[in-house]
């Protein structure tokens, strides 16, 4: 049986269950939640699902709008595997990802009580021992935190983000659902496999449990703020340690103009120009300099300080790019830029994964028609946007995956150069770029870095021949002790299996009725023992008995819809 049978069977699990199935099916998602097979293994049947009513006009609202509205109704975690997914337009088509993007994470505020009960917990003093001033009015709510305002003993302007109360328990019953979800979906609809689900709530499942530890956000918050400090343009937020735990995260306050505000910029004369420079410059320095990244610059996390200073808030989300997957990224840019087909093709089987229903040569041609598209424009007029969003349509139809981090790096990217853009409608992406992409390659034809990688193949190698012989000894060895095992695994087979269950159990029953009546029938051909309405009392109850089964068994076929 499937691991989705491992989860607790204990009431809170089996009614969000209930609420979430029911949520699917209210939005037009039944024939999804049949296909998943999903009642065998609830053992419930259709009594699992309890239906709401559906939202007035949901019926005129297309898949991707419906999909929004059920992830939104089903609260924090989906709405936190929404955004996610809305990173991924590998696996997501483009009109589910705008639809995504949309998602809003807005709740009603826990009351001060609640999180000043929080506060003291996790810190272990009062609230007036603490701070000087605490704000009771939040400045924003969402799922899974609340922020307000405050003000240390020391006269210093701080905002505290506080986890909501309860709110691990629910993402962890959710997150057992989900992973339950994937295996069936993994192994009952057609393709399913192909997206890797269990891959990715798996991955959905770190990213999560990270973004619930506040301890490791201002980690990142500090590591940024290394990064920058010799950078006068990029102001990082302070942390104040002392005041921050797993649930509560004290930062410094940020009195900024949003980079989107751009009538009350240009009202005090701040350098729209220069500001889209830098936050490009800024950018380009996380991902090919530094490998780690903003993964959410979007308007709101964006503010703009005196001296035409950029700053960034809300460090939840990040993506990490290492020295090898920084290289294949560079060779990727440089490719297409260069616009050499074959350069690129070659990329794409080192740096993703090419599925078994990639086709090299269609690959081939798609690939050449993209270049062509572009090789007529001048590199100063290609939006960096638009050619990655023509890529990624490329990669997706091929089924070709990348990293998870290279998505979150491109939606990013087309983010940034669209802030350029308002900010400076000359502004142009390429031209920030190359001057990256030409010093990062002339740094690898220096002597120290030619001999590092020399001596790291090396010892590759070196490694390879000193482990090859015990490798293969022990091969022979199992082979000889009849040891040698392969596994293998068999894909949708177990929805036949669950099929073949059922109808042998449906025979078995046929089979136990029949005998009930031919037994009952023999009976009452005697005279013997006690008797109803002058009949043997156990003829006519082997009778009843059979009719209840019979009538018992009739029902369930006419439920299941397959008579």
């Amino acid at each position: 049986m499937l691991p989705f049978t491992r989860f607790n069977r204990n009431i809170r699990t089996i009614r969000r269950y209930r609420t979430i199935l029911g949520i699917l099916i209210k939005y037009g998602f039944g024939q999804f939640v049949e296909q998943l097979n999903i009642n065998y293994y609830l053992e419930l049947g259709r009594k699992i699902v309890t239906l709401g009513t559906a939202p007035k006009g949901i019926e005129r609202l297309g898949q991707p709008q419906r999909l929004r509205l059920a992830f939104e109704e089903l609260g924090p975690t989906f709405i936190k595997l929404g955004q996610l997914l809305s990173t991924r337009p590998d696996l997501i088509p483009g009109d589910y990802l705008d639809e995504l993007k949309k998602l809003q994470d807005k709740v009603p505020s826990v009351p001060t009580e609640q999180i000043r009960i929080e506060i003291e917990s996790e810190l272990g003093y009062p609230l007036a021992e603490l701070f000087a001033h605490f704000d009771p009015e939040p400045v924003a709510a969402a799922s899974v935190a609340q922020v307000h305002r405050g003000r240390l003993h020391n006269g210093e302007e701080v905002v505290f983000k506080i986890r909501r109360p309860g709110i691990v328990q629910v993402i962890e019953t959710d997150l057992d659902i989900l992973m339950g979800l994937a295996y069936l979906v993994e192994h009952h609809l057609p393709g399913g496999d192909i997206y890797d689900p269990v891959g990715l709530v798996k991955e959905f499942r770190r990213t999560i449990h990270r973004e619930l530890d506040f301890t490791r956000e201002a980690r990142t918050i500090e590591r940024f703020a290394t990064n920058f400090k010799d950078d006068d343009s990029v102001h990082v937020p302070k942390v104040h340690w002392d005041f921050c735990g797993e649930r509560v995260l004290t930062m410094e306050y940020i009195s900024g103009i949003k980079v989107n505000d751009l009538e009350r910029l240009r009202a005090e004369d701040y350098d729209l120009k220069l500001i889209a420079d830098r936050g490009a410059n800024s950018f380009l320095r996380q991902v090919l300099e530094f490998g780690f990244f903003h993964g959410d610059p979007h308007p709101g996390n964006i503010f703009i300080l005196p001296g035409n200073t950029i700053c960034m808030l809300d460090y939840g989300m990040v993506g990490r790019i290492n020295q090898d997957l920084k290289e294949q990224l560079v060779d990727l840019l440089l490719a297409v830029l260069q616009r050499d087909v074959d350069r690129i093709i070659s990329q794409l089987l080192y740096s993703g994964e090419l599925t078994d229903e990639s086709n090299l040569k269609a690959l081939n041609r798609d690939l050449g028609e993209f270049i062509e598209d572009y090789y007529e424009i001048p590199l100063q007029d290609i939006k960096v946007g638009k050619l990655l969003a023509d890529f990624v349509e490329i990669l997706t139809h091929y089924r070709i995956r990348f990293p998870s981090d290279l998505m979150l790096l491109a939606r990013a990217l087309v983010a940034m150069e669209g802030l350029g853009r308002q900010l400076d409608p000359d502004f142009n992406m390429i031209t920030h770029l190359r001057p990256f992409l030409e010093r990062l390659v002339k740094e690898r034809l220096t002597p120290t870095n030619l001999s590092r990688e020399m001596l790291r193949v090396a010892q590759a190698y070196g490694s390879l021949a000193r482990h090859l012989p015990r490798d293969i000894k022990e091969f022979i060895n199992r082979v000889n002790r009849n040891k040698f095992k392969i596994d293998l695994e068999h894909r949708g087979l177990e929805k036949l299996i669950t099929d073949l269950d059922k109808a042998s159990n449906r025979l078995s029953f046929s089979l136990l009725i029949a005998a009930l009546i031919i037994g009952s029938s023999l009976i009452m051909q005697t005279d013997k023992g006690p008797m109803i309405f002058g009949f043997p009392a156990l003829g006519f109850l082997g009778y009843s008995v059979a009719g209840f089964l019979g009538l018992w068994l009739a029902i369930a076929i006419l439920r299941s819809g397959r008579l």
